[in-house]
């Protein structure tokens, strides 16, 4: 689902219309951007929570060539699913 079909769904579900979900989309994305900039870590009940972690240097090996390469720590965004969540996935038929 691409970001125009979530809007649709949204409205179609709120019964609203497709710009005040537009808009309430984008400031909910943009806050939550904000707060994990700011290290906090973000959670939305029965879904999961966002947090940022720091991804120590490491060294790499490229597989064809065997060159070794350094890679830099990095900050990166990690999501925890909830329990509730996890419930309803583990249901679901498997994608092979």
């Amino acid at each position: 689902m691409n970001h125009k079909e979530l809007i649709a769904s949204m409205a179609t579900k709120m019964n609203a219309p497709k710009s005040v979900i537009e808009k309430l989309l984008e400031t909910t994305i943009s806050t939550c951007t904000e707060l994990l900039v700011e290290d906090k870590t973000i959670g939305f009940q029965s879904f999961g929570n966002f947090e940022v972690r720091k991804k120590e240097e490491r060294l790499s090996v490229h597989p064809s060539t065997q060159i070794r390469t350094m890679i830099p720590p990095k900050l990166v965004v990690n999501f925890k699913q909830s329990n509730i969540l996890k419930d309803k996935l583990k249901d679901l038929p498997h994608h092979d």
